[in-house]
């Protein structure tokens, strides 16, 4: 592993929570703020599904256009942050496009991390490009600090056909010999769908599948166990946490809204614009009241 890296100074202190349940806190602000109040070797997971640098409009504060070394060493900031609020034998999860996940996979490589899978999710998300391979697939980089301290080998029910409800492979002839909690899940993963239809989306940014995220928690993780996302979003690794019985800290620098909605149990508070399942240009209903600062400590 590398030296001991002392935390980062937090450039304005964090708020006190502004979610709270029995299992998470939800914090609104930067997650560098937050990280540098952290101490060392607390954190059993993190999941980070970071802005893509797209030019995206993720809200106000949320700069998603820099230049690609700005963005690589902005990246690396957080990342050697989370790294050192992990515990030994703790699991990180890095979910991102594969051209950043190249440069993010080495640079966790310089922090000492062990790389375990780089994990590909089955997912078209763009248009096909002249002159390039269809992008088709995610990449979810999997890292643990040193041996995992826990791993648990998910399995998948047997494929069948939708049509007719039979295998659909023939797996040699030997389908009885298979076991019957199902497959094992590879490092493909051809099972998640994305999230793009008005009744399930939270916000107009992308969203994550929380089939992913349960998958995730219970291949590195225990009930009990402590989960970090410093990139809340809508929230998806939050409610995975709390179904799954994880404690855990989130914090998001844009709208908290969707998140606290969505951890409350109340329907989406968008409004779609008749612009299809993916619904761009998505409007807000009602505005929340505004939050008292208090200090964190």
């Amino acid at each position: 592993m590398t030296a001991r890296r002392q935390p980062a100074k937090p450039a304005r202190k964090m708020r006190e929570p502004i979610y709270q349940s029995e299992l998470g806190r939800l914090y609104q602000g930067d997650c560098l703020d937050l990280l540098a109040l952290m101490n060392e070797s607390t954190i059993d997971l993190v999941f980070a599904d970071p802005p893509f640098n797209l030019g995206k409009n993720y809200g106000h504060g949320v700069n998603d256009s820099l230049a690609d070394e700005h963005y690589l060493g902005w990246c690396a900031r957080w990342i050697g942050e989370c790294v050192r609020v992990l515990k030994p034998g703790g699991a990180i999860y890095l979910f991102n496009l594969p051209r950043w996940n190249v440069e993010l996979g080495h640079r966790l490589n310089e922090e000492g991390m062990l790389f375990r899978h780089w994990i590909a999710i089955d997912i078209k998300y763009s248009l096909p490009i002249p002159g390039r391979l269809y992008p088709s697939h995610y990449s979810l980089l999997y890292y643990t600090k040193g041996k995992p301290r826990f791993f648990e080998r998910p399995r998948m029910p047997v494929p069948i056909c939708r049509h007719c409800g039979g295998d659909i492979k023939d797996y040699g002839g030997h389908r009885a010999k298979l076991n019957p909690a199902g497959l094992n899940v590879a490092d493909v993963w051809t099972d998640i769908p994305p999230v793009r239809h008005n009744s399930t989306k939270r916000r107009s940014a992308n969203e994550l599948s929380i089939k992913l995220l349960r998958r995730v928690l219970s291949i590195s993780t225990r009930p009990g166990d402590l989960v970090f996302d410093p990139f809340g979003g809508s929230g998806t690794t939050y409610v995975a946490a709390e179904e799954t019985h994880r404690h855990w800290i989130g914090v998001e620098l844009g709208d908290c809204d969707p998140i606290i909605r969505r951890l409350k149990g109340e329907r989406p508070n968008v409004v779609p614009k008749n612009l299809g399942d993916a619904a761009k240009g998505m409007s807000r209903r009602v505005k929340r009241p505004a939050q008292a600062a208090l200090s964190l400590f």
